[in-house]
């Protein structure tokens, strides 16, 4: 296959279609949220519940730890397989390996020293739990080495477009991520075995990924180190390090100061309606999963491909989750009084309405995102980030004081509203070419964001109807007529 043909194949519009329809059926375990949660909340208390939020927070920031290295090797390689260098991969993983093993062994270490400080002065957790959970930090900790690197190996089979393979691990082990705690309720109601049975799965997770690289990669077997490859995926990495920590810091601190400002129980109240919320992130994750090193090997090979991937892709995914997005609005208090009870309705209803928004802004802000660090730019969302966070961290902390959990919604959203306008700019100046129809999908772009402000409004259950009918009746024929191109809408008709 020459290397114009890799190209094609490796950015064909059926491929990704397929993969990013893999990459949404992974995150078909959130479905088990819903019934989890109540059963967690229930069993082991709010305030335990509220530890194991900020445990699951934790883990998810454990690619703090990854000094850029996962999602560098991503991009590597993906240029490597467009370029026909197929043989400079096992180094290259190798190399990545290695050096995550050591920046997560020192991240092991980092947290488990501040855990005591954490748990006994900084968060608000009750005494009579502060020792399991120390123990379950120290268990976190423990986790780091594991989690970045089956993200690095995951990052070579997306780098491959094996979607297929990627999903076929990550479905049973996102389902554990709720199962797993379950299995211990019967035994016991300690955070100890509740995360201990979180961090061997995780465990158990990075062992599977391996296996499954060697299938894709065989010469993984023998274990080599490439000082070049180390030289170039430091360099790289080292500005992806500072999106990695900022960009999960951001979006996973505001549990922290509820928990410092408020309790523990304001983090319950908080972090339930954003687990569900925020799982509509998946979406857009799945698709840039995908677009990545999409990405990575049109943009060197052929802009003008780049430039159509990308508006394609935004426009799609917003269309996508815009209605997803205003249902969740509109039935935020009845879909909340229904699943958990009137007092969480009560607490956590606008909590639910400005994520929402927030997590809208935030799923297409991942486009530019993707975009300009597929094409070697990580700097530039690294300087955006540093400066949203200082600005972030007051505003969050005021609003907290101001408004308890309702505030710290609001000042999630608004960073996510300005980091969208901002990367949109950014990726703007690399385009070769304006996507077709950017004008009005930027006009419907607006439209529906007021349109969702809007939706907040109703209490009655009529006016909440009439409401999303009319939104929705407008919406579909504006979008197939004015919106999408016929080939958009050829397209569409396939994959429907």
């Amino acid at each position: 296959m020459s290397d114009s043909q890799k190209h094609l194949h490796l950015t064909n519009g059926r491929l990704l279609a397929k993969n990013t329809l893999w990459n949404l059926a992974g995150g078909a375990p959130v479905v088990l949220a819903v019934f989890s949660i109540p059963i967690l909340i229930r069993d082991l208390g709010k305030d335990r519940f509220g530890v194991l939020a900020l445990a699951w927070a934790l883990v998810g920031y454990a690619s703090f730890f990854d000094v850029g290295l996962g999602r560098a090797l991503t991009q590597l390689a993906a240029k490597k397989l467009g370029a026909g260098q197929e043989e400079e991969i096992p180094g290259l993983v190798w190399t990545s390996l290695l050096l995550l093993l050591v920046v997560g062994t020192t991240g092991c270490v980092a947290v488990a020293a501040i855990s005591p400080w954490l748990v006994g002065h900084e968060l608000k957790i009750p005494e009579a739990i502060q020792t399991e959970s120390l123990w379950a930090f120290y268990l976190l900790a423990f986790s780091i080495p594991a989690v970045i690197c089956a993200a690095a190996l995951r990052g070579l089979l997306e780098a491959h477009q094996r979607f297929a393979m990627v999903n076929a691990l990550k479905i049973p082990l996102n389902a554990f991520t709720f199962v797993g705690p379950l299995m211990v309720l019967p035994f016991s109601r300690s955070l100890v075995p509740v995360v201990g049975i979180l961090v061997a799965g995780r465990y158990a997770g990075l062992l599977a990924h391996f296996w499954m690289s060697m299938k894709v990669v065989p010469e993984l077997r023998k274990i080599t180190w490439h000082a070049p490859s180390a030289k170039h995926l430091l360099k790289f990495g080292g500005w992806m390090t500072v999106s990695n920590v900022i960009g999960p810091l951001m979006l996973t601190l505001d549990r922290f100061f509820i928990a410092a400002i408020l309790s523990v129980t304001a983090v319950a109240y908080y972090a339930t309606p954003y687990e569900l919320t925020t799982k509509l992130l998946l979406i857009s994750i799945a698709v840039v999963g995908v677009m990545f090193p999409a990405f990575s090997v049109s943009f060197v090979s052929d802009g003008q491909r780049a430039a159509m991937l990308y508006g394609r892709t935004l426009k799609f995914l917003f269309l996508a989750l815009f209605p997803i997005v205003l249902v969740s609005i509109v039935i935020a208090k009845d879909g909340l009084t229904l699943w958990l009870g009137a007092d969480f309705a009560q607490h956590s209803t606008r909590v639910v309405q400005w994520l929402a928004v927030g997590v809208l802004a935030n799923s297409v802000a991942l486009v530019p995102f993707s975009f300009v660090q597929g094409i070697g730019r990580p700097d530039l969302t690294a300087k955006l980030h540093l400066l949203e966070l200082p600005f972030y961290l007051g505003l969050l902390y005021w609003l907290i004081r101001v408004d308890g959990i309702e505030g710290a919604a609001i000042a999630w959203t608004a960073r996510t509203v300005f980091d969208a306008l901002a990367l949109f700019v950014t990726a703007g100046r690399f385009l070769p070419s304006r996507p077709q129809s950017a004008g009005r999908t930027k006009v419907l772009m607006a439209a529906a964001m007021a349109t969702l402000f809007l939706a907040a409004l109703p209490h009655n259950l009529l006016p909440k109807v009439a409401f999303l009918l009319a939104t929705i009746l407008i919406f579909v024929p504006v979008t197939w007529f004015l919106i999408l191109t016929p080939e958009e809408r050829s397209f569409a008709r396939v994959y429907r």
